[in-house]
């Protein structure tokens, strides 16, 4: 089968959506089939600058205007054409004939531009892009949703939605392990500030608003007394409002920012981590869950849909603003090792969901269903 996968614009420097396209391309080569991977060209922005200023425009412009053509007739060889990333589904022809899949990660963004509190306002051009993305959705054959969160959203939203809303769990997309100690230790032997002898709880991600960093400076101020850990914040950095609170809870000292780790240096982490801290507000998915508890990593994380869904009972599941109770997790998991080895085992289990086999053994199912009825 020929498959067409559409990713996404370089300069955007969509680090999760990249490596989401890479799965299902690597996946899909694995299981025999003739796989493409299609970019949206960076014609104009050849110096490949970041979405900020007048670059946000002209990026745009590559994206929905000078990309298309070539987009088009890469589409028109392809029995099927999945759009890796529901931001692209602008992409979607009004008709023809080979049919689309789009990747639904979540519909956050499209939410706050509908004025619903998502922790994604947008202003007037983004609440355009939104509802033309929104039109773009309903174009499509099949939406593959992440998650049962996702999923409703979408049947919500599409309301009328004439194409099928199907439930397409995210795979791991590394092979992330339980390590001995020594190794972890030693990948991490390098990293400025880091003592083996500290005890720390992880949080990966990002600082938009709706990851909810400040819980976990929160958090750890609650129990100051009590625990004298650190906290490894994994991905992008600190921003500055982040760092000010810091600085006013009197944690600045028990900060450590790995920007843009590599994967085996993130698997390290998860393998020594007291927890994986991660409550966010607002999620897709949530990758670091599974990530966590495929190394063996503890997971407290927010009782915010879909996060139990895909934690699968094996998480201490908290309000996302109730830092006592995010706090006193941290305590409980550092004071009863019982408590530890139970999440820990659970963890294994369920990761084992996730496996990047199952992910594309449905993809396959749906192409298959799709090119016979075609």
């Amino acid at each position: 089968m020929k498959i067409l996968l559409v990713g996404n614009y370089v300069p955007d420097a969509l680090e999760s959506m990249t490596r989401y396209a890479q799965l299902l391309q690597e996946g899909l080569r694995s299981a025999g089939h003739e796989v493409v991977l299609a970019l949206p060209a960076a014609v104009l922005n050849r110096a490949r600058r970041g979405p900020r200023g007048v670059w946000k425009w002209i990026g745009y412009l590559d994206k929905h205007l000078l990309s298309v053509p070539e987009l088009r007739r890469a589409a028109a060889d392809a029995d099927i054409v999945h759009i890796c990333d529901h931001g692209n589904s602008l992409y979607v022809p009004l008709s023809g004939r080979v049919p689309h899949v789009v990747t639904c990660h979540d519909l956050l963004a499209v939410r706050g531009a509908l004025g619903e509190a998502t922790d994604c306002p947008a202003g007037f051009s983004g609440r355009q892009l939104q509802r033309s993305i929104l039109r773009g959705l309903r174009r499509a054959q099949v939406l593959a949703c992440v998650s049962s969160a996702t999923q409703r959203d979408a049947q919500r939203l599409l309301q009328g939605y004439s194409g099928q809303i199907t439930l397409t769990p995210n795979a791991l997309n590394y092979p992330y392990r339980t390590l001995s100690r020594e190794l972890a230790l030693s990948r991490l032997a390098a990293l400025p500030g880091f003592d083996p002898a500290i005890p720390f709880v992880l949080n990966v991600g990002s600082s938009l608003r709706r990851k909810n960093r400040q819980a976990v400076l929160q958090a750890v101020a609650a129990v100051r007394g009590s625990w004298h850990g650190r906290i490894v914040f994994a991905g992008e950095p600190l921003n500055a409002e982040l760092r000010l609170l810091a600085r006013e809870l009197q944690l600045t000292d028990r900060v450590i920012e790995v920007v843009k780790p590599t994967n085996d240096v993130l698997e390290a982490l998860y393998n020594l981590a007291l927890a994986l801290h991660f409550p966010s507000r607002f999620e897709g998915f949530g990758w670091p869950v599974i990530e966590a508890q495929a190394c063996g990593c503890p997971v407290i994380c927010s009782d915010r849909e879909p996060l139990p869904e895909v934690a699968g009972g094996a998480a201490i599941l908290c309000n996302p603003d109730d830092f006592a109770a995010l706090g006193a997790a941290i305590l409980r998991l550092d004071r009863l090792g019982a408590a530890r080895d139970e999440l820990r085992g659970l963890g294994l289990v369920n990761a084992q969901r996730y496996a990047r086999e199952a992910m594309i053994e449905r993809f396959v199912s749906l192409y298959q269903n799709l090119a016979a009825a075609a």
